[in-house]
């Protein structure tokens, strides 16, 4: 039974992600600081396609706004793992395209949508079919009934 913090790691020494004595920084949680939010790789998968343009990369998702995107992109390109290009065109446009370093994240993102097609897809389509087959139809469908009204002579009003 092992004590205090330090953890082994697969090789049998202390794990970096664990070292009480030099609080370095675990490159997982390192990598995860870079692009650990749905959007951040969200947009380095999109990227991943090749160089896009702003509005190219906001209408491929819906949820997706211009500030978050704006944002986003300004913090990729700050960590080195996004490049935004001026295209000298008129009007000019700007284009974005993953740098060497955002291309190395190809296998890790590539890896996720597959994890993420095993195991939570086939979850939602259980989830999206016990939620049809739980709700009830109304009780009146279609049209609603008629209401007759009697008047004083007790004849009726339609």
């Amino acid at each position: 039974m092992e004590t205090g913090r330090a953890r082994r790691g697969p090789a049998g020494g202390p794990d970096a992600c664990d070292t009480p004595e030099g609080r370095t920084l675990c490159p997982v949680l390192a990598a995860v600081g870079v692009i650990g939010t749905e959007w951040r790789l969200a947009i380095v998968h999109r990227l991943l396609e090749g160089p896009q343009r702003f509005s190219e990369i906001l209408k491929s998702n819906p949820r997706l706004n211009a500030k978050t995107l704006s944002a986003t992109l300004k913090f990729l390109e700050g960590q080195g793992v996004v490049q935004r290009t001026v295209v000298s065109t008129r009007p000019f446009s700007v284009v974005y395209s993953l740098t060497e370093m955002g291309l190395g994240l190809a296998p890790a993102a590539r890896e996720l949508r597959q994890w993420g097609e095993r195991w939570l897809l086939p979850r939602q389509a259980s989830a999206a079919r016990a939620n049809a087959a739980t709700r009830r139809t109304p009780v009146i469908q279609g049209e609603l009934p008629r209401v007759v009204l009697a008047d004083a002579d007790g004849r009726g009003k339609h």
